[in-house]
């Protein structure tokens, strides 16, 4: 598992709705345009076979930031937000 971040600059509001509905399937969205969570290696593939499509490389760009569990926990967040964490279990 890995954790990821996935930020992005769209200027089409179309292609900014379908990045941010391919994105909120896998990932939590911790502001307007940044999405993180922890993730298998081939769920980041299937992300990003998703979701590069749907990008115009002259107008958008996307970062994919993988954080190994030494820099996850070094990262730090000032404010009302949280580092979003899967809980290791579920209570259904």
């Amino acid at each position: 598992m890995a954790y990821i971040v996935i930020a992005y600059d769209i200027r089409d509001n179309k292609r900014r709705l379908r990045v941010a509905r391919a994105l909120l399937n896998a990932l939590d969205r911790v502001q307007r345009s940044v999405y993180e969570g922890e993730v298998d290696e081939r769920t980041a593939q299937r992300l990003r076979e998703r979701v590069l499509p749907l990008l115009d490389p002259k107008e958008d760009t996307l970062r994919i930031y993988l954080l190994c569990g030494a820099c996850q926990r070094r990262v730090e967040v000032h404010g009302s937000g949280t580092l979003m964490t899967d809980p290791e279990v579920w209570i259904v």
